[in-house]
C-alpha cells in the first residue's frame, strides 16, 4: 500500500517489534570482491507475523490442514520513539481496541505478493535457504487470498485482520469493492508473485515441484478472471480526450497490467509451452504497448517525452509508483521474441527517465506539470528495474548508466541529501519531501522496493559502484514549471475546490484564467540557452475554444490554439490540462515571458520551461557524475566540471553508445548527441 500513506497512521498495535532485534537474514552472497552486499532482510523480516485464519468458504491453500499458519507482512511501521528503539508495527486505517481489527486491516495484497517477491529473488540470487522458505510462506498466503468459487473466482480479498479474518470491504472504501469483485492491482500483483513464484520452484525437488504445479493452478485461477473481466475485450479500442487507448488493460491501467505481464513473463520463461499463459501475457503486453503509442507517449519535445502513460482514463498525467511499464515491455519482447512490445519501452527509458531525472528527479508525478513532488522508494525502484531490463533487451548501455544515477537516490541523492536505505538494518525510509523532510516510517511497501533495488545492485556490481559513489545533488538544471498565478496580470486567479480534475492536477491548486483582451507577464530567471515553453491549458473538445499569443519582448514563441481537443470519451471530465510546444523557444538571456488572450476564457496552470540541453550533477567524496540530456534536433556543446580524471561516455536517443574517451583538467567541454545523453564520470 501506499508508503506515504505510512506515515499517516493514527494509532500502534500492542506487538512491538525492532529491526536490531530481529534476527538477521543469513547474508546474501558477495557481488564483487570485497564488497559486502546491499541487500539486508532484517527490517523485512521483522515485519513479518503469523497469522493462522478460521475456514472459510472460496478460501484454501497449499497444504491449509497439515500447515494451518500462514505469514504476512505488516502493513505499515512507524518510525522509533527514540534513536535505536524498535518500529511498531500498524495496520492500515484506525484500530478498533474492543476487537483489534483496522478498518482496512494489518496485511494486504498489495505487499503480500510483492514481498514475496522479494524473498523469491533473493532465494535464487542467493541460494539462501530461509528465503526459500519465507517465499514458500508467503506464496501460501498469496493464494489464500483469492477466491475460489462462485462469480468472482480469481478476485482476491485486499486486506486481512491480525486474527486472518477476511476483510472484502475495507474503511475508507478500495474499488472494487468487494475487493475480490473485479480485477484490480491486487489481482496483477498475485500474478506478479504466482509468476515468479513459479519460475523459482519448478527447477526444484520433487516437494518444490509440487508446490510449483499448485502455483501454476492458481495462475490459471486469477487469468480466469482477467480473462472473463478484461481479455473479452481484447483488440477493441476506446477513446479519451480523442485518442485512441486499449479496452483490455487490468484496471484501465498499463501500470497495473505491466505488474502482471512481469510475472507471466517469469512462468513463460520457465514454462513457455502453455499456450493459454503466452496467449494472455501476448494480449496483455500489446494492452501496456498501446498506452506507449507516440499519439500519448509523445517523443523528447512533446509531452510526456516518450513516457508510457500509466491509465487509459487520462492522457495527461504520469506517475513513478508503479511504473514498471517499460521492463514489462522490455521481459515480454525477449521471451516473446517480439520486438513491437520493445519499442515503446526504449524512448521511456531514453527519453523520458533522462528528462524526469534532470527536471525534478523520481517524483510522484507530473499530472502533467509536476504536481506531487514527493519521492517514494517504489517509483525510484520502477525506474531502476526499467532500465535494466530495457538495457538487457536491447544490449544499449546507455539505460544501464541511468540506473545507476537513478539508484543514487537511495543513497542521498533526494532532497533531503542524505540515505534513506540503511544496508546495515534494511531499512528503507517512507518517502522524501521537496522541502527535505525524510518520511522517517518504514512501512513493507517502501522495504520492498529498496530491497528490490538493492538486489538488482548486488547484481550488477558496476551499477552499483555509480549509484553509491556520488550520493549528493550538487546542481539539477533541467524542465522546470512557473506557476500561471505568478504571473503579473490583469486576469483572475482561480483556486478550484479540489485540485483534482478527475484525470489530473491543477498545479499548485490553481491556475489563471484571461478573458478575451488580458495579458499575463512572468519573470523567469535568464537562462544561457534557448528553452521550448509549453504552456499547460485546459483544452476543450470543442472546434473553437481560446486563442492566446505568446511572446519574450517583441519577439511572438507563437499562438496557442485551445479547443479542437477531441471526444471526451472514458475519461471523468470534457477537456483535459495538457502541455502544448510553442512554434519558438525562449531565447537564450529573456527574463520574460507574456501571454495576451485573443480569445477567452484561456486557463493556464503553468508553463513549463526546458533547455535544450539540461544537466544533473551529483558528487561525493571525490567523485562526480554529470547526467546531460539532449532535446535537441542537433548537437550541442556543454561544458562540465570536473574534480580529476574522468570518463565522457556519450549515447544516442536510443542508449547506444556513441564513443568513449578520457578527459583531465578542470572542466571539459562535450558535445551531446541530437536527442541524446552524455554521463561524465570521475
Amino acid at each position: 500500500m501506499s508508503a506515504v500513506r505510512g506515515g499517516a497512521v493514527l494509532a500502534a498495535l500492542a506487538l512491538v517489534v525492532g529491526a536490531g532485534g530481529a534476527a538477521a537474514a543469513s547474508s546474501p552472497a558477495t557481488p564483487a570482491a570485497g564488497a559486502a552486499p546491499l541487500t539486508n532482510l532484517a527490517h523485512l523480516d521483522a515485519l513479518l507475523d503469523t497469522v493462522t485464519p478460521a475456514p472459510v468458504a472460496g478460501h484454501t491453500t497449499y497444504r491449509l490442514a497439515a500447515e494451518p499458519d500462514l505469514l504476512a507482512p505488516w502493513t505499515y511501521a512507524d518510525a522509533p520513539a527514540a534513536p535505536g528503539g524498535p518500529f511498531r508495527r500498524v495496520g492500515g486505517g484506525t484500530l478498533d481496541p474492543a476487537t483489534g481489527d483496522w478498518s482496512q486491516g494489518a496485511y494486504n495484497a498489495d505487499d503480500v505478493t510483492r514481498a514475496a517477491v522479494v524473498y523469491v529473488r533473493h532465494w535464487r540470487q542467493t541460494g539462501d535457504a530461509t528465503s526459500r522458505r519465507t517465499a514458500y510462506e508467503l506464496l501460501r498466503l498469496v493464494a489464500y487470498l483469492q477466491t475460489t468459487t462462485g462469480p468472482d473466482a480469481g478476485g482476491v480479498v485486499l486486506w486481512m485482520q491480525p486474527d486472518g479474518d477476511l476483510n472484502p470491504s475495507a474503511e475508507p472504501v478500495e474499488l472494487p469493492d468487494p475487493s475480490d469483485s473485479d480485477t484490480s492491482y491486487w489481482v496483477a500483483r498475485t500474478l506478479w508473485a504466482l509468476g515468479e513464484g513459479y519460475a523459482a520452484f519448478v527447477d526444484g525437488d520433487a516437494d518444490d515441484r509440487a508446490f510449483a504445479a499448485f502455483l501454476r493452478e492458481r495462475l490459471h485461477l486469477s487469468l480466469e478472471a482477467v480473462e472473463r473481466e478484461d481479455l473479452a475485450s481484447y483488440g477493441r479500442y476506446a477513446v479519451a480526450d480523442g485518442e485512441r487507448v486499449p479496452a483490455w488493460l487490468v484496471a484501465d491501467a498499463a501500470d497495473a497490467t505491466a505488474e502482471a505481464v512481469v510475472g507471466l513473463t517469469a512462468y513463460v520463461q520457465a514454462l513457455p509451452d502453455d499456450a493459454r499463459v503466452r496467449r494472455d501475457l501476448t494480449q496483455l503486453a500489446e494492452a501496456v504497448a498501446a498506452m506507449g503509442d507516440p499519439a500519448l507517449a509523445g517523443d523528447r519535445r512533446h509531452w510526456p517525452y516518450g513516457a508510457v502513460l500509466p491509465w487509459a482514463r487520462s492522457t495527461s498525467q504520469w506517475h513513478a509508483w508503479a511504473s514498471y511499464t517499460p521492463a514489462a515491455l522490455a521481459g515480454a519482447a525477449t521471451a516473446l521474441d517480439d520486438d513491437t512490445l520493445l519499442r515503446p519501452a526504449v524512448p521511456d527509458a531514453t527519453s523520458f527517465t533522462p528528462t524526469l531525472l534532470t527536471g525534478t528527479g523520481v517524483v510522484n508525478a507530473w499530472a502533467p506539470a509536476p504536481t506531487e513532488l514527493v519521492s517514494i522508494a517504489y517509483g525510484v525502484d520502477a525506474r531502476v528495474q526499467s532500465l535494466l531490463t530495457v538495457a538487457e533487451a536491447t544490449g544499449a548501455p546507455g539505460p544501464r548508466a541511468l540506473a545507476g544515477v537513478t539508484a543514487a537516490w537511495f543513497f542521498g541523492a533526494n532532497p533531503a541529501g542524505v540515505p534513506v536505505y540503511d544496508p546495515a538494518t534494511g531499512v528503507t525510509n517512507d518517502g522524501v519531501a521537496p522541502d527535505g523532510t525524510v518520511n522517517a516510517n518504514s512501512g513493507a511497501e517502501s522495504t520492498v522496493h529498496g530491497l528490490l533495488t538493492m538486489l538488482a545492485l548486488d547484481a550488477h556490481p558496476d551499477v552499483r559502484a555509480l549509484a553509491t559513489a556520488t550520493p549528493r545533488v550538487l546542481a539539477r538544471h533541467g524542465l522546470v514549471a512557473v506557476e500561471g498565478e505568478a504571473a503579473t496580470t490583469d486576469g483572475d486567479v482561480v483556486t478550484p475546490a479540489s485540485a483534482w480534475t478527475g484525470e489530473s492536477s491543477w498545479s499548485g491548486g490553481a491556475h489563471l484564467r484571461l478573458d478575451a483582451g488580458e495579458s499575463a507577464t512572468w519573470a523567469v530567471p535568464p537562462d544561457d540557452q534557448p528553452r521550448s515553453v509549453e504552456p499547460v491549458t485546459w483544452r476543450t473538445p470543442s472546434g473553437v475554444g481560446a486563442l492566446t499569443r505568446w511572446s519574450a519582448g517583441r519577439g511572438s514563441l507563437g499562438l496557442l490554439r485551445g479547443g479542437g481537443l477531441g471526444a471526451q470519451g472514458v475519461t471523468a471530465v470534457p477537456g483535459a490540462l495538457l502541455p502544448s510546444l510553442l512554434a519558438r523557444p525562449l531565447p537564450a538571456g529573456a527574463g520574460e515571458l507574456s501571454a495576451v488572450a485573443r480569445r477567452g476564457p484561456a486557463d493556464v496552470d503553468a508553463v513549463l520551461l526546458r533547455p535544450e540541453v539540461s544537466r544533473l550533477e551529483l558528487g561525493g567524496d571525490g567523485a562526480r557524475t554529470t547526467l546531460l540530456a539532449s532535446a535537441a534536433d542537433g548537437r550541442r556543446s556543454a561544458d562540465v566540471v570536473l574534480d580529476g580524471p574522468a570518463t565522457v561516455s556519450r549515447y544516442d536517443g536510443a542508449g547506444r553508445l556513441v564513443d568513449e574517451r578520457s578527459v583531465t583538467g578542470a572542466t571539459a567541454r562535450v558535445v551531446v548527441p541530437p536527442g541524446g545523453t552524455v554521463l561524465v564520470t570521475g
